[in-house]
């Protein structure tokens, strides 16, 4: 971690780089009318195409971002609330999600945004299996059109009814209200049709020269050295969500670098006013003018849980004494001051946050009951009553381990993506502690190319990641069912897995264990507060017990950080009017409205 600090100089030239650079196309924008919001785009964009799978297009069309392309709601993950985008929540229950489709929503031809435009998103992973929403078939039965009138106006109203056959899982449907982008219908349906009803010709489009778009900015230009977005004057929504407001910045730029200390740098001199990348001992940079959600270590609100995942399918990790044991070997204090610069608050065992939304469902009692005593000696204890033995050389480190039947086991590797120093950082640390307690693990550093295919082929021994990385109103539910749930189980030989790809709670073998699917399949139909307090308890037990991955540390969805040199007014933990988020993020994009100039120097 202490290598960003060393890099800075070199951080300053490519930054210095950037900006002497791309004078042609930046020259003409003034520093007061253009935000500089970066940590979304690491490589040259390649498509802004709304139809294709969500990690491929280029920010800001991936993911829960509206700025160009909007969702039917956000979801504000500091107050727990859904709050409008196109559509306005009407009710929520077991049987159905109801939204209102805003009257004043038009695309940036001047069209309406109606039912059609959603209906048509939703509807094509029912047309085409290779459809990014292939999977919402599995939840949504039917999409229900009707009309009614709020305040004298026809509105239409979408009844998304939950597909009791299948999933089952209103949860879910929220969940992809805020993140299914809507594309225009008008403009997608006929490239299907003259592409002869084949939706990857059109996925392969780039969806870059003047695109229909419903969100507040557009695609102005871009290269393999930024992105910039121009703001929509004509956006429905500064009428309809914002008091007849425009968004204060009138351009949003988002340069693209190397590594994070590049973005670091750019804070410090002002040339970037936002970024969600990470900043090691952030702490010491505050003085230069970097500012967080709070003012105070650990900085940042938690949002996700970096883990190590066992694949239970290979030995000795299909033996849940074995990961209790690696398990009690973390030092997770050490990670949390050295790997992530003390950006944690102390973990908790198990899957759920004890603060925050989650904090509700979290029992420190029991808690204490089901999970392993920590420490080095504890992992010790476990292993050799579980007949493992550590082999070390004459001077004290560790040559290899062996199983209960004194075969010596082969070395094991935690597979994590080259370059993302925190989670090096997490995994070294943890290798030490590890070697220390007998287990022999080392690093085992990949391509981001080799780390996605191992990820889900399940061609690991152990996995770094982080499940359920962003907050959605179904959290911690959607935290569980990516580690344990079973339902779509297959073995790495034959299969991928989306979800559990540590191949834990295999059905139809001995130790199968029903009540983890039967408490995940509940949850989401449970509306008596104690009744899902208690099925929560009861499934992070069963976590423990088995312990089938090993949570590391408590990170915020994203890191949270900007600078007041040229905008203020950003939300914090003392001005708390909207989440923790970069302002094209879900409920984060209204900080755009509330952004103000800070006094120019003369």
């Amino acid at each position: 971690m202490r290598a960003s600090k060393i890099s800075l100089g070199l951080a300053t030239v490519a930054v210095a780089a950037f900006f002497s650079g791309c004078k042609e196309p930046t020259g003409k924008i003034a520093r007061t009318e253009a935000l500089y919001l970066a940590g979304s785009q690491w490589g040259e964009p390649s498509t802004f195409n709304p139809l294709a799978e969500s990690w491929q297009p280029a920010w800001p069309v991936n993911d829960r971002f509206n700025l160009m392309y909007e969702t039917m709601v956000s979801y504000n993950s500091l107050t727990g609330k859904v709050e409008p985008g196109l559509g306005t929540l009407v009710s929520s229950n077991n049987d159905s999600v109801v939204v209102d489709l805003n009257p004043a929503a038009k695309w940036s031809d001047g069209k309406p945004v109606t039912s059609t435009d959603v209906k048509f998103v939703f509807d094509l992973g029912r047309r085409f299996k290779e459809a990014a929403s292939a999977y919402v078939i599995e939840f949504i039965s039917e999409i229900k059109v009707s009309t009614v009138e709020n305040g004298g106006i026809k509105t239409e109203r979408l009844t998304f009814m939950v597909d009791k056959e299948q999933r089952n899982n209103p949860l879910a449907i929220l969940d992809m209200l805020q993140s299914t982008r809507i594309a225009p219908a008008h403009v997608f349906e006929p490239l299907i049709a003259s592409a002869g009803n084949k939706l990857d010709s059109v996925k392969k489009l780039a969806i870059d020269k003047k695109p229909v778009v419903s969100g507040p900015y557009n695609l102005k230009s871009y290269s393999s050295e930024k992105i910039i977005l121009e703001r929509r004057d004509d956006y429905w929504g500064n009428q309809a969500l914002h008091g007849g407001q425009l968004p204060a910045p009138k351009f949003i730029i988002h340069p693209i670098f190397k590594g994070n200390d590049a973005f670091a740098t750019g804070m410090q001199r002002g040339t970037i006013d936002a970024s969600m990348t990470f900043i090691p001992q952030i702490g010491d940079e505050k003085k230069n003018g970097i500012s967080t959600w709070l003012d105070k270590e650990p900085y940042y609100l938690p949002g996700a849980i970096p883990m190590m995942i066992f694949n239970v399918t290979r030995e000795p990790m299909n033996d849940k004494n074995f990961r209790r044991a690696f398990a009690a070997a973390i030092d997770h204090e050490k990670i949390r001051r050295l790997a992530v610069s003390g950006y944690s608050i102390d973990m908790r065992p198990g899957l759920v946050m004890p603060t925050g939304l989650e904090g509700k469902f979290y029992d420190s009692a029991e808690a204490a009951k089901h999970s392993v005593a920590p420490g080095i000696e504890s992992a010790k204890k476990i292993l050799a009553e579980a007949g493992y033995k550590a082999v070390r050389k004459p001077d004290g480190s560790l040559d290899y381990t062996t199983d209960k039947a004194g075969k010596k086991l082969k070395t094991l590797l935690i597979t994590s993506p080259t370059g993302w120093s925190d989670w090096e950082a997490m995994v070294r640390l943890a290798v030490a502690s590890l070697r220390e307690a007998g287990i022999d693990a080392r690093e085992g550093f990949v391509d981001a190319s080799q780390y996605w295919p191992a990820k889900s082929s399940g061609k690991f021994d152990l996995l770094m990641d982080k499940p359920a990385s962003v907050i959605t109103p179904s959290l911690p539910w959607s935290r569980f069912d990516a580690v344990m749930s079973s339902r779509n189980w297959q073995p790495s030989e034959t299969g991928s897995m989306n979800q559990n790809q540590g191949r834990y709670n295999q059905p139809g073998v001995p130790g199968y264990n029903p009540k983890v699917d039967s408490l995940l399949n509940a949850i989401p139909l449970t509306t008596d507060s104690a009744a899902l307090r208690k099925a929560y308890v009861q499934l992070n037990n069963i976590f423990l017990d088995d312990q089938p991955a090993v949570p590391l540390v408590y990170l915020p969805e994203q890191f949270y950080q900007f600078s007041e040199k040229t905008w203020t007014n950003w939300p914090t933990e003392k001005n708390a009017y909207g989440p923790a988020q970069l302002p094209w993020v879900s409920a984060g994009i209204n900080t755009l409205w509330k952004l103000k100039l800070a006094k120019q120097e003369p």
